[in-house]
């Protein structure tokens, strides 16, 4: 279940991955699979090659990608979601959702 976002955010997100551009959303998130993880981050795009080709930059490899039409993602999480919004400009991010220190 997702918490902590307002559906403005989440229905502009579905239309940046619809148009084929890469785009990021964090949210609380609570899945009894991953226990440890409070939050996630999906970083979506229809375009699949582009979604591929943006995740090889992260070490992301594409059979991670959730196919879940009409937006298919990665679910980011731990150390790499960090890595991922701080490299894509995403640190207030990091400070709305309580994830760990870091240096701006």
């Amino acid at each position: 279940m997702a918490f902590g976002i307002k559906r403005e955010e989440l229905t502009l997100w579905k239309q940046k991955v619809a148009s084929g551009e890469v785009a990021l959303i964090t949210h609380f998130w609570h899945d009894p699979r991953f226990p440890q993880y409070k939050t996630v981050t999906k970083a979506g795009c229809s375009d699949l090659d582009k979604l591929k080709r943006w995740g090889e930059k992260y070490g992301l490899k594409a059979k991670w990608i959730d196919r879940r039409s009409p937006y298919p993602h990665y679910d980011l999480m731990g150390e790499t979601q960090i890595k991922v919004l701080l490299a894509e400009g995403q640190s207030e991010d990091l400070k709305r959702f309580r994830l760990e220190d870091h240096d701006d």
